[in-house]
């Protein structure tokens, strides 16, 4: 370690090469802070997670028939069954897959109409599979929509990956919140419009009931009974007609309990020529039902068919109308497109509604809108995982602040100087260059984006600790040679990082095997390359970077530790191992 020991001495006597240290740090710092808005380095909650399964939500317009659905669904699974890391698939009409993890606040439960399916899809086993359940799923998402989306004009094919975190609505959600439910409505598919122009941003939409026509079947009261009939006659022919009821029941001996036998229209008799009243009225002439005296009354004789607006389902959350308009990231940081959108959203509104901004909270991205005209007033709140990755980042954050403000705290009362303790600070913080730098480095060198994760930022925090140990003992060992050995600062400063050296790195390379095993995992692998690209840039800070801090520190000067451990019988007998 003798040259190392010369090298930082000649630094150290020399003025320019000192500035330029600090310069090429500061520089190397603001550098890899610039890597955020240039989009070098991307930051998210949580990465993609390879799974065994995923699923596929099928939306068609409401009031959209069971047979509609399915020519959607079969253009899907026929796209499906082409690929060979798929075992096999099974589909739900009319209703959600059985309750899963992503499932849990997607609402799959409360799925119950014709114009919804779901489909669950199996694959092999990830660890022999080459090709990540998340990157399939973003291969494959423009090829079915492109290919089945239009098969019924609005339909919506969202491809739903389980969540390597806390499962959320989506990736991004807004919030329209307002009395007026026709305006929100309006308000939500201008949203929608905005974010489906948004780059990065894919299965957009609008989780509302859409307002359309249909007909009514009411039973005139007063033709029912003068016809000598009951309304629960009426309900029954419907229902055994055009939905099928249970008529009777047999008995078996293979059987313990009874088999119901269920009765029901065929397809081609139930069906209606078009969708127009006089379809309608055709089809109910040919159902008869016999009153109390034995004669037929033909069901038309007995039901008014009315047009009128479908309601649409009406959503509250905390006591308020909302309606949720969705979209997912297509492998990138929800940040980005959230700026996006929202920007192109405060010049769309604006011509309408006098906007404000929401102050700086938890909820800091939220815009409230005043109609110009009427005076009502609405709110587009922002959530989904861009809200969960804000509170993260924020809560790590703050972790963060405390970590610097206890462990500075703790140097002082140890060293009794401020400037010695924010030497050492300092020097930790500077391990963010190693932590940003090697996100962008594993960027380019994986296939998926690698993104700046929430585990990312624990290994940084736990970084702190071990930058702040290289600074401590670096400094404390100088100051030893000053006071108890009278050694020279400049020459004390550069044996000490000399003999420091070792140890250090040995430290470092202790850290990096443990942390490469972490680095290939898809949800810890933020944390193993923040650990390993820290480590490194910490090793570099601790024995250059403080140096040259530690030189131009007047605490610095061996006072702590002067007639402590001097051998008062050879007093000039100085022994350093190195």
């Amino acid at each position: 370690m003798k040259k190392f020991e010369r090298f930082i001495h000649n630094i150290l006597k020399s003025k320019i090469k000192k500035t330029l240290v600090i310069i090429l740090t500061a520089i190397a710092f603001f550098a890899s802070l610039l890597m955020f808005p240039s989009k070098l380095v991307l930051a998210k909650m949580l990465p993609g997670k390879s799974d065994n399964t995923y699923s596929i939500y099928v939306d068609t317009p409401t009031g959209s028939s069971i047979e509609q659905t399915k020519q959607v669904t079969s253009c899907i699974t026929n796209i499906l069954t082409k690929e060979k890391e798929i075992k096999n698939m099974s589909i739900f009409y009319g209703q959600g897959i059985p309750l899963d993890y992503a499932g849990l606040v997607k609402g799959a439960s409360m799925k119950r109409s014709e114009n919804v399916a779901e489909i669950s899809v199996n694959l092999t086993d990830k660890h022999t599979r080459d090709e990540p359940s998340f990157l399939m799923t973003q291969r494959l998402r423009p090829i079915i929509n492109k290919e089945c989306k239009d098969i019924v004009k609005g339909t919506s094919i969202k491809l739903i990956e389980q969540p390597s975190g806390p499962p959320t609505l989506a990736s991004i959600v807004v919030e329209v919140q307002g009395d007026s439910i026709p305006e929100s409505r309006k308000i939500s598919v201008e949203v929608a419009n905005i974010l489906s122009k948004t780059e990065g941003l894919v299965d957009i939409d609008v989780m509302a009931d859409d307002i359309y026509e249909e007909y009514k079947l009411i039973p005139n009261i007063d033709k029912v009974s003068r016809s000598g009939l009951s309304i629960k006659q009426i309900n029954n022919i419907f229902y055994l007609a055009f939905e099928g009821m249970v008529i009777a029941t047999k008995n078996s001996e293979n059987h313990s309990d009874q088999i119901p036998i269920f009765l029901i229209l065929s397809e081609k008799t139930k069906r209606l020529k078009d969708s127009s009243e006089d379809a309608i009225r055709s089809k109910i002439t040919s159902l008869n039902l016999m009153n109390q005296k034995g004669m037929m009354v033909p069901l038309n004789e007995v039901v008014d068919i009315k047009k009128v607006k479908s309601e649409p389902m009406i959503m509250h959350k905390d006591l308020k109308r909302v309606i949720n308009v969705i979209a997912e990231t297509d492998m990138v940081s929800q940040v980005y497109p959230l700026l996006d959108a929202r920007e192109k959203m405060i010049e769309h509104f604006s011509k309408d509604y006098i906007i404000e901004k929401a102050k700086f909270s938890t909820y800091m991205f939220d815009l409230y809108l005043t109609n110009k005209k009427t005076g009502e007033k609405f709110l587009l709140r922002w959530d989904g995982e861009m809200k969960v990755t804000l509170d993260t980042f924020r809560d790590l954050g703050a972790a963060f602040i405390a970590a610097l403000v206890l462990i500075f705290f703790l140097l002082v009362i140890y060293y009794k100087s401020f400037s010695i303790s924010g030497i050492i600070l300092i020097g930790s913080f500077l391990s963010l260059i190693g932590v940003i730098v090697g996100h962008w480095v594993a960027d380019l060198v994986t296939e998926q984006t690698f993104f700046l994760t929430a585990t990312s930022l624990i290994g940084f925090i736990a970084l702190m600790g071990i930058s702040s140990r290289n600074s401590l003992l670096l400094i404390d060992f100088a100051m030893s040679l000053m006071g108890e050995h009278g050694m020279e600062k400049k020459e004390a400063i550069a044996v000490a990082a000399a003999t420091r050296a070792k140890p250090i790195m040995l430290t470092a390379v202790a850290i990096i095997l443990g942390s490469a095993l972490l680095a290939s995992d898809p949800i810890f692998g933020g944390l193993g390359v923040a650990l390993i690209s820290g480590t490194v840039a910490a090793v570099f800070v601790s024995l250059l970077f403080v140096p040259v801090l530690m030189d131009n520190a007047k605490a610095i000067n061996g006072d702590k530790f002067k007639d402590t451990l001097i051998d008062k019988e050879h007093p000039n007998d100085i022994s350093i191992t190195r």
